[in-house]
Protein backbone atom coordinates (compact mmCIF):
# COMPACT_ATOMS: atom_id res chain seq x y z
CA UNK A 1 0.00 0.00 0.00
CA UNK A 2 2.90 2.35 0.77
CA UNK A 3 5.60 2.63 -1.87
CA UNK A 4 9.10 1.40 -1.13
CA UNK A 5 10.90 4.55 -2.25
CA UNK A 6 8.90 6.62 0.21
CA UNK A 7 9.66 4.16 3.02
CA UNK A 8 13.38 4.54 2.25
CA UNK A 9 12.98 8.30 2.47
CA UNK A 10 11.26 7.88 5.81
CA UNK A 11 14.08 5.74 7.17
CA UNK A 12 16.62 8.49 6.44
CA UNK A 13 14.28 11.10 7.91
CA UNK A 14 13.91 9.20 11.19
CA UNK A 15 17.70 8.99 11.52
CA UNK A 16 18.01 12.73 11.02
CA UNK A 17 15.10 13.95 13.09
CA UNK A 18 14.67 11.29 15.78
CA UNK A 19 17.33 12.72 18.03
CA UNK A 20 16.11 16.26 17.53
CA UNK A 21 12.57 15.33 18.53
CA UNK A 22 13.84 13.59 21.64
CA UNK A 23 15.57 16.72 22.88
CA UNK A 24 13.92 19.08 25.29
CA UNK A 25 14.59 22.62 26.37
CA UNK A 26 15.70 25.60 24.37
CA UNK A 27 16.69 23.55 21.31
CA UNK A 28 13.05 22.64 20.62
CA UNK A 29 10.55 25.33 19.61
CA UNK A 30 7.87 25.26 22.34
CA UNK A 31 5.31 26.73 19.96
CA UNK A 32 3.31 23.53 19.48
CA UNK A 33 3.14 22.52 23.14
CA UNK A 34 -0.52 22.07 24.09
CA UNK A 35 -1.58 24.04 21.00
CA UNK A 36 -4.51 23.39 18.69
CA UNK A 37 -3.66 23.26 14.98
CA UNK A 38 -6.48 23.92 12.53
CA UNK A 39 -6.74 21.34 9.72
CA UNK A 40 -8.63 23.07 6.92
CA UNK A 41 -10.58 20.67 4.67
CA UNK A 42 -11.88 22.02 1.32
CA UNK A 43 -15.07 19.94 1.20
CA UNK A 44 -18.16 19.15 3.22
CA UNK A 45 -18.07 16.21 5.68
CA UNK A 46 -18.21 12.69 4.30
CA UNK A 47 -16.23 13.00 1.06
CA UNK A 48 -12.78 11.73 0.15
CA UNK A 49 -10.91 14.91 1.09
CA UNK A 50 -12.71 14.93 4.41
CA UNK A 51 -11.63 11.33 5.10
CA UNK A 52 -7.99 12.03 4.28
CA UNK A 53 -7.95 15.32 6.19
CA UNK A 54 -9.42 13.77 9.31
CA UNK A 55 -7.20 10.70 9.38
CA UNK A 56 -4.14 12.96 9.24
CA UNK A 57 -5.66 15.20 11.91
CA UNK A 58 -6.03 12.18 14.20
CA UNK A 59 -2.40 11.10 13.93
CA UNK A 60 -0.08 14.02 13.06
CA UNK A 61 0.04 15.61 16.49
CA UNK A 62 1.91 12.75 18.13
CA UNK A 63 4.78 13.27 15.70
CA UNK A 64 5.28 16.92 16.64
CA UNK A 65 7.15 18.07 19.80
CA UNK A 66 4.49 19.27 22.22
CA UNK A 67 1.82 16.96 20.77
CA UNK A 68 -0.61 19.60 19.48
CA UNK A 69 -4.22 18.61 18.82
CA UNK A 70 -5.32 18.93 15.19
CA UNK A 71 -8.86 20.24 14.82
CA UNK A 72 -10.62 19.59 11.47
CA UNK A 73 -12.44 22.57 9.94
CA UNK A 74 -14.52 22.00 6.81
CA UNK A 75 -14.38 24.99 4.47
CA UNK A 76 -16.13 24.10 1.19
CA UNK A 77 -16.68 26.58 -1.62
CA UNK A 78 -15.67 27.37 -5.21
CA UNK A 79 -14.25 23.88 -5.73
CA UNK A 80 -11.63 24.34 -3.04
CA UNK A 81 -10.57 27.90 -3.90
CA UNK A 82 -12.21 29.29 -0.73
CA UNK A 83 -10.05 27.07 1.50
CA UNK A 84 -6.89 27.73 -0.52
CA UNK A 85 -7.45 31.49 -0.43
CA UNK A 86 -7.94 31.32 3.33
CA UNK A 87 -4.67 29.45 3.83
CA UNK A 88 -2.79 31.86 1.58
CA UNK A 89 -3.97 35.24 2.85
CA UNK A 90 -6.33 35.07 5.85
CA UNK A 91 -5.06 32.25 8.08
CA UNK A 92 -2.42 32.95 10.75
CA UNK A 93 1.07 32.50 9.30
CA UNK A 94 2.55 31.17 12.53
CA UNK A 95 2.33 27.44 11.76
CA UNK A 96 -1.00 26.87 13.52
CA UNK A 97 -2.98 26.19 10.32
CA UNK A 98 -2.49 23.33 7.87
CA UNK A 99 -4.61 23.03 4.76
CA UNK A 100 -5.67 19.96 2.80
CA UNK A 101 -6.17 21.10 -0.82
CA UNK A 102 -7.93 20.18 -4.00
CA UNK A 103 -5.12 19.87 -6.54
CA UNK A 104 -7.30 21.79 -9.01
CA UNK A 105 -7.60 24.71 -6.60
CA UNK A 106 -3.81 25.07 -6.40
CA UNK A 107 -3.43 25.65 -10.14
CA UNK A 108 -6.75 27.45 -10.65
CA UNK A 109 -5.15 30.92 -11.01
CA UNK A 110 -2.93 29.53 -13.80
CA UNK A 111 -5.59 27.67 -15.76
CA UNK A 112 -8.60 29.87 -15.12
CA UNK A 113 -8.42 33.41 -16.50
CA UNK A 114 -11.53 34.31 -14.50
CA UNK A 115 -10.38 32.71 -11.26
CA UNK A 116 -11.57 34.13 -7.96
CA UNK A 117 -8.25 33.03 -6.49
CA UNK A 118 -5.84 35.78 -5.50
CA UNK A 119 -2.74 33.76 -4.82
CA UNK A 120 0.45 32.51 -6.45
CA UNK A 121 0.45 28.68 -6.36
CA UNK A 122 4.23 28.59 -6.07
CA UNK A 123 4.22 30.66 -2.89
CA UNK A 124 2.34 28.11 -0.81
CA UNK A 125 4.54 26.15 1.58
CA UNK A 126 3.88 22.55 0.59
CA UNK A 127 4.07 19.87 3.26
CA UNK A 128 3.43 16.79 1.13
CA UNK A 129 0.86 14.80 -0.82
CA UNK A 130 -0.59 11.59 0.57
CA UNK A 131 -1.23 9.85 -2.72
CA UNK A 132 -1.46 10.12 -6.45
CA UNK A 133 -5.10 10.30 -7.49
CA UNK A 134 -7.17 8.44 -10.04
CA UNK A 135 -10.39 10.05 -11.25
CA UNK A 136 -13.42 8.42 -12.82
CA UNK A 137 -16.59 9.45 -14.60
CA UNK A 138 -19.62 7.39 -13.58
CA UNK A 139 -23.38 7.34 -14.00
CA UNK A 140 -26.31 5.63 -12.36
CA UNK A 141 -27.00 2.14 -13.64
CA UNK A 142 -30.49 3.45 -14.41
CA UNK A 143 -29.08 5.93 -16.94
CA UNK A 144 -29.45 5.12 -20.62
CA UNK A 145 -25.74 5.82 -20.98
CA UNK A 146 -23.95 2.48 -20.94
CA UNK A 147 -20.59 3.59 -22.34
CA UNK A 148 -18.67 6.87 -22.56
CA UNK A 149 -19.44 6.97 -26.29
CA UNK A 150 -23.16 7.11 -25.49
CA UNK A 151 -22.63 10.56 -23.97
CA UNK A 152 -21.79 11.74 -27.47
CA UNK A 153 -25.35 11.10 -28.61
CA UNK A 154 -27.41 11.51 -25.39
CA UNK A 155 -27.53 14.39 -22.91
CA UNK A 156 -26.18 13.34 -19.52
CA UNK A 157 -26.80 15.50 -16.43
CA UNK A 158 -23.81 15.61 -14.08
CA UNK A 159 -23.45 17.05 -10.59
CA UNK A 160 -20.60 19.42 -9.71
CA UNK A 161 -19.28 21.22 -6.65
CA UNK A 162 -18.74 24.50 -8.50
CA UNK A 163 -18.19 26.34 -11.75
CA UNK A 164 -14.51 25.35 -11.61
CA UNK A 165 -12.79 22.20 -10.45
CA UNK A 166 -12.62 18.67 -11.85
CA UNK A 167 -16.34 17.97 -11.62
CA UNK A 168 -17.02 20.94 -13.95
CA UNK A 169 -13.84 21.40 -15.94
CA UNK A 170 -13.52 17.78 -17.01
CA UNK A 171 -17.01 17.35 -18.54
CA UNK A 172 -16.88 20.84 -20.09
CA UNK A 173 -13.58 19.90 -21.72
CA UNK A 174 -15.06 16.63 -23.00
CA UNK A 175 -17.93 18.54 -24.58
CA UNK A 176 -15.48 20.79 -26.38
CA UNK A 177 -12.76 18.29 -27.26
CA UNK A 178 -14.53 14.94 -27.55
CA UNK A 179 -18.06 15.85 -28.62
CA UNK A 180 -19.93 14.70 -25.53
CA UNK A 181 -23.26 16.18 -24.42
CA UNK A 182 -22.74 16.56 -20.70
CA UNK A 183 -24.91 19.10 -18.87
CA UNK A 184 -23.26 20.23 -15.64
CA UNK A 185 -25.36 21.22 -12.61
CA UNK A 186 -23.24 23.11 -10.08
CA UNK A 187 -23.71 24.06 -6.44
CA UNK A 188 -23.34 20.78 -4.54
CA UNK A 189 -21.20 21.24 -1.39
CA UNK A 190 -19.27 18.00 -1.93
CA UNK A 191 -19.19 14.52 -3.40
CA UNK A 192 -21.37 13.23 -0.57
CA UNK A 193 -24.25 15.47 -1.67
CA UNK A 194 -23.63 14.62 -5.33
CA UNK A 195 -23.89 10.92 -4.48
CA UNK A 196 -27.21 11.43 -2.72
CA UNK A 197 -28.52 13.40 -5.71
CA UNK A 198 -27.58 10.54 -8.05
CA UNK A 199 -29.31 8.01 -5.80
CA UNK A 200 -32.44 10.19 -5.75
CA UNK A 201 -32.45 10.41 -9.54
CA UNK A 202 -31.94 14.19 -9.63
CA UNK A 203 -28.85 13.81 -11.82
CA UNK A 204 -27.31 11.01 -13.85
CA UNK A 205 -23.79 10.99 -12.45
CA UNK A 206 -20.56 12.93 -12.08
CA UNK A 207 -17.08 13.21 -13.55
CA UNK A 208 -13.79 14.10 -11.88
CA UNK A 209 -14.59 11.96 -8.84
CA UNK A 210 -11.84 10.03 -7.08
CA UNK A 211 -11.73 6.28 -7.47
CA UNK A 212 -10.86 6.07 -3.77
CA UNK A 213 -14.12 7.83 -2.87
CA UNK A 214 -16.12 5.03 -4.43
CA UNK A 215 -14.03 2.24 -2.92
CA UNK A 216 -14.09 3.76 0.58
CA UNK A 217 -17.34 5.71 0.83
CA UNK A 218 -19.74 3.66 -1.27
CA UNK A 219 -18.25 0.26 -2.17
CA UNK A 220 -21.78 -1.14 -2.58
CA UNK A 221 -22.22 1.03 -5.66
CA UNK A 222 -19.99 -1.31 -7.62
CA UNK A 223 -20.73 -4.52 -5.73
CA UNK A 224 -24.50 -4.09 -6.15
CA UNK A 225 -24.36 -2.58 -9.63
CA UNK A 226 -25.77 0.77 -8.51
CA UNK A 227 -23.29 2.80 -10.55
CA UNK A 228 -21.55 2.29 -13.87
CA UNK A 229 -18.03 3.66 -14.46
CA UNK A 230 -17.80 4.91 -18.04
CA UNK A 231 -14.32 6.47 -18.18
CA UNK A 232 -10.97 6.82 -16.45
CA UNK A 233 -9.75 10.42 -16.25
CA UNK A 234 -6.00 9.97 -15.99
CA UNK A 235 -2.86 9.94 -18.09
CA UNK A 236 -2.24 6.33 -17.08
CA UNK A 237 -4.79 3.63 -16.31
CA UNK A 238 -5.44 2.60 -12.72
CA UNK A 239 -5.01 -1.20 -12.65
CA UNK A 240 -8.17 -1.87 -10.63
CA UNK A 241 -10.33 0.32 -12.86
CA UNK A 242 -8.74 -1.13 -15.97
CA UNK A 243 -9.86 -4.59 -14.87
CA UNK A 244 -13.43 -3.36 -15.27
CA UNK A 245 -12.77 -2.65 -18.93
CA UNK A 246 -13.05 1.12 -18.44
CA UNK A 247 -11.39 3.23 -21.19
CA UNK A 248 -9.21 6.29 -20.72
CA UNK A 249 -10.85 9.49 -21.94
CA UNK A 250 -7.65 10.35 -23.81
CA UNK A 251 -8.33 7.40 -26.09
CA UNK A 252 -11.19 9.46 -27.56
CA UNK A 253 -9.02 12.52 -28.36
CA UNK A 254 -9.45 13.64 -31.96
CA UNK A 255 -6.30 15.74 -32.29
CA UNK A 256 -2.83 16.25 -30.79
CA UNK A 257 -4.04 19.47 -29.16
CA UNK A 258 -6.96 17.70 -27.51
CA UNK A 259 -4.61 15.05 -26.18
CA UNK A 260 -2.20 17.70 -24.85
CA UNK A 261 -4.99 19.56 -23.05
CA UNK A 262 -6.22 16.42 -21.35
CA UNK A 263 -2.65 15.45 -20.44
CA UNK A 264 -2.16 18.85 -18.79
CA UNK A 265 -5.48 18.67 -16.94
CA UNK A 266 -4.67 15.20 -15.59
CA UNK A 267 -1.07 16.01 -14.61
CA UNK A 268 -2.23 17.36 -11.27
CA UNK A 269 -3.32 13.83 -10.32
CA UNK A 270 0.32 13.15 -9.42
CA UNK A 271 -0.33 15.13 -6.23
CA UNK A 272 -3.91 14.11 -5.60
CA UNK A 273 -4.08 14.74 -1.83
CA UNK A 274 -1.83 17.76 -1.13
CA UNK A 275 -1.24 19.49 2.19
CA UNK A 276 0.16 23.01 2.48
CA UNK A 277 0.65 25.98 4.78
CA UNK A 278 0.71 29.70 4.07
CA UNK A 279 3.58 31.51 2.33
CA UNK A 280 5.07 33.16 5.42
CA UNK A 281 5.20 30.39 8.02
CA UNK A 282 8.56 30.38 9.85
CA UNK A 283 10.95 27.87 8.20
CA UNK A 284 11.63 26.02 11.45
CA UNK A 285 7.91 25.25 11.88
CA UNK A 286 7.62 24.24 8.24
CA UNK A 287 10.46 21.79 8.88
CA UNK A 288 8.63 20.38 11.92
CA UNK A 289 5.43 19.90 9.92
CA UNK A 290 7.22 18.28 6.98
CA UNK A 291 8.97 15.83 9.29
CA UNK A 292 5.66 15.04 10.98
CA UNK A 293 4.09 14.37 7.57
CA UNK A 294 6.86 11.91 6.71
CA UNK A 295 6.51 10.21 10.07
CA UNK A 296 2.74 9.90 10.00
CA UNK A 297 2.83 8.30 6.56
CA UNK A 298 4.64 5.36 8.15
CA UNK A 299 2.69 5.39 11.42
CA UNK A 300 1.41 1.83 12.13
CA UNK A 301 -1.79 3.19 13.68
CA UNK A 302 -2.57 5.38 10.68
CA UNK A 303 -1.66 2.55 8.31
CA UNK A 304 -3.99 0.15 10.12
CA UNK A 305 -6.84 2.64 10.10
CA UNK A 306 -6.24 3.46 6.43
CA UNK A 307 -6.32 -0.23 5.53
CA UNK A 308 -9.67 -0.65 7.28
CA UNK A 309 -11.05 2.41 5.52
CA UNK A 310 -9.51 1.29 2.18
CA UNK A 311 -7.80 4.65 1.74
CA UNK A 312 -5.20 4.58 -1.01
CA UNK A 313 -1.66 5.81 -0.43
CA UNK A 314 0.21 5.32 -3.71
CA UNK A 315 3.21 7.37 -4.86
CA UNK A 316 3.13 9.98 -2.08
CA UNK A 317 5.35 13.08 -2.24
CA UNK A 318 7.30 14.91 0.42
CA UNK A 319 7.15 18.70 0.66
CA UNK A 320 10.09 19.65 -1.60
CA UNK A 321 9.02 17.16 -4.29
CA UNK A 322 5.48 18.56 -4.24
CA UNK A 323 6.85 22.12 -4.41
CA UNK A 324 8.81 21.15 -7.53
CA UNK A 325 5.82 19.36 -9.12
CA UNK A 326 3.62 22.44 -8.74
CA UNK A 327 6.36 24.63 -10.21
CA UNK A 328 6.61 22.38 -13.27
CA UNK A 329 2.87 22.37 -13.80
CA UNK A 330 2.53 26.15 -13.50
CA UNK A 331 5.33 26.51 -16.09
CA UNK A 332 3.21 24.79 -18.76
CA UNK A 333 3.47 26.60 -22.15
CA UNK A 334 0.89 29.34 -22.64
CA UNK A 335 -0.47 27.77 -25.83
CA UNK A 336 -1.51 24.66 -23.87
CA UNK A 337 -3.03 26.75 -21.08
CA UNK A 338 -4.93 28.87 -23.62
CA UNK A 339 -6.25 25.72 -25.30
CA UNK A 340 -7.30 24.40 -21.91
CA UNK A 341 -9.17 27.62 -21.12
CA UNK A 342 -11.00 27.39 -24.42
CA UNK A 343 -11.88 23.75 -23.73
CA UNK A 344 -13.36 24.41 -20.29
CA UNK A 345 -15.20 27.52 -21.44
CA UNK A 346 -13.07 30.27 -19.93
CA UNK A 347 -12.14 33.25 -22.14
Amino acid sequence: MFCSRFTTLLAHTFVLCGAAFAQTGASVDPFYADRKVQMVIPSSPGGGYDLYGRIFARHMGKHIPGNPAFVPANMPGASGVVAAQYIFSAAPQDGSVLGHFYATAIIDPVVNAQSRAKFDPNKFTFIGSATAESSICYVSAKSRVKRFEDAMTHEVILGSTGARGKSSDYPNAYNSLLGTKFKVVTGYPGINEIGLAIERGEIDGTCGSSWSVMTTGRPHWLADGVMRIIAQENNEAHPDVAKLGTPLTRSFAKSDESSQVLEFMYAQAAFGRPFAMGPNVPPARVDVMRKAFLAVMDDPELRGEAERMKLEFSNPMDGPALQAAVARLTATPKRVIDATNRAIGVN
